[in-house]
């Protein structure tokens, strides 16, 4: 699959807002974290961009949970589903 600008054929989705929603963390907090640009956080919770393996590694670390729980290739269920 070709891949353009950050930006896959196939969409990643993420959780990365309900885990900073959980823990009370902001887009610039998480990014300041990250040490990436605050709105590169807003650019992965929608989609836009996906991240590196590398970056996506490091928000697994950051909220210390394993990757799977913050990415996946499939929608998450709705959360009461």
């Amino acid at each position: 699959m070709a891949e353009r600008s950050g930006t896959p054929a196939e969409p990643v989705h993420n959780r990365i807002a309900v885990l900073r929603t959980e823990r009370g963390i902001s887009r610039r907090q998480l990014a300041d974290a990250l040490e990436v640009h605050y709105q590169t956080i807003g650019y992965l919770e929608r989609g836009e961009y996906s991240p590196s393996l590398y970056l996506a590694l490091r928000i697994a670390e950051y909220f210390e949970v394993p990757l799977e729980v913050v990415f996946s290739l499939r929608p998450f269920p709705r959360i009461g589903s």
